[in-house]
């Protein structure tokens, strides 16, 4: 018998054999995500509160004014939670009347639940109506995760939004994609894909934003730890923040927003 038909068979049958394997996980592991795609996309989740004001003012009469705005998407309205002091726009609102500069805040959120980037141009034109703010915060990027959107394309959308906000002399904070790879909503392994799907859309926000003008807050690098640690960071559908979920995220994005004040009030 010839000693290398043997193995040169046996390799062909085990390469043959690796082949199928991949192809037979390729299709069964496409299968799963499908099938997790369909649960998330059907599942419930929050939904905004009408009664939930998107105007107020916090802070002592006579303090200095700042004018905050929040834009983006759920984040930026605070779904989730019931009450304005509970989301991140009330909770930074409330840290920066009772910070050391003390101001009088006066918030607003044009938002709008749902958003994705190529949503924003509509948002800052709202922004721009009546008076300036001093500050825009905008929240943008966990819908263009979830959507699987082109990290180039959401770059291209947020920066113009950016680069408009700043020609209109408004200092810019922007908290990128935060970390869906902590979503409990979102069952493994799709949980692991959309994660890295909000880190490539982070990635390209970073760039897109600093080279418009606006200053970056990574949400996922200073958050996501917690988020992935602590179920009780979301609210009830595991998906948007609770209040002490938008607690952390109003911490990561205070010394942004005191520095982009601060600026905002030598203009």
């Amino acid at each position: 018998m010839n000693s290398h038909v043997i193995p040169g068979r046996l390799a062909a049958r085990l390469g043959r054999a690796a082949a199928l394997s991949v192809v037979a996980g390729t299709v069964g592991g496409a299968a799963v995500l499908a099938g997790e795609a369909l649960v998330a996309r059907h599942r419930r989740y929050a939904q905004p509160e009408l009664g939930l004001a998107l105007r107020a003012t916090v802070g002592r009469s006579g303090a200095p004014v700042l004018r905050l705005v929040l834009l983006g998407d759920s984040s930026a309205l605070g779904v989730g939670v019931a009450r304005l002091e509970e989301t991140v726009g009330g909770q930074l609102a409330h840290l920066l009347a009772e910070g050391p500069t003390g101001r009088r805040v006066h918030l607003s959120s044009v938002g709008v639940s749902g958003s994705r980037s190529v949503d924003l141009s509509t948002q800052v034109a709202r922004a721009l109506l009546g008076e300036r703010p001093d500050v825009a915060l905008v929240l943008i990027g966990a819908n263009d995760a979830t959507g699987f959107g082109r990290p180039a394309d959401v770059a291209a959308h947020l920066g113009l939004a950016v680069h408009r906000l700043r020609e209109a002399r408004v200092e810019v904070v922007v908290g990128t994609c935060p970390d869906l790879g902590a979503a409990r909503a979102i069952a493994p392994p799709l949980r692991q894909v959309v994660g890295w799907s909000g880190r490539r859309i982070a990635d390209a926000q970073t760039v897109a934003v600093l080279d418009a003008g606006g200053t970056v807050v990574d949400l996922a690098a200073e958050t996501g730890p917690v988020f992935r640690a602590d179920p009780g960071t979301f609210c009830h559908d595991g998906f948007h923040p609770s209040a002490d979920g938008y607690r952390l995220w109003a911490h990561a994005l205070l010394p942004a927003v005191v520095a982009a004040a601060a600026v905002a009030t030598r203009q």
